[in-house]
């Protein structure tokens, strides 16, 4: 499984971006995606998971400005943040794996590259 995000850049606080994940080799009509994101200094946070059923679970920082959702024909993933933070800014990775436990994907199969996300004024 290969996936590649992209969307991210430089926003103002209360701004909004969208971040996209396209992945490639998924095998299931349906499957669990997860977005990460990695703060300089500090550890990687499960920030959003879909499961293979369409359930979703999000990181308590993020509940009610982060949506994720995913489209299965075009193997598409989308991350819409809105009202965005300074405490938001990292690096957005996305990657399919087995299952969500709570916000956190488990049992990874694939990871693509990283896209930043800048939330300044």
């Amino acid at each position: 499984v290969q996936l590649q995000a992209s969307g991210g850049g430089l926003v103002q606080p209360g701004n909004s971006l969208a971040l996209s994940c396209a992945a490639s080799g998924v095998t299931s009509d349906s499957y669990t995606i997860g977005w990460f994101r990695q703060v300089s200094g500090k550890g990687r946070e499960g920030v959003a998971c879909m499961d293979a059923d369409g359930r979703t679970y999000y990181t308590d920082s993020v509940k009610g400005r982060f949506t994720i959702s995913r489209d299965n024909g075009e193997n598409m993933a989308t991350l819409k943040m809105n009202s965005l933070k300074p405490e938001d800014t990292g690096v957005y990775t996305c990657a399919v794996g087995a299952a969500c436990v709570l916000s956190i994907v488990v049992n990874i199969e694939g990871r693509g590259q990283g896209t930043q996300v800048t939330v300044s004024s």
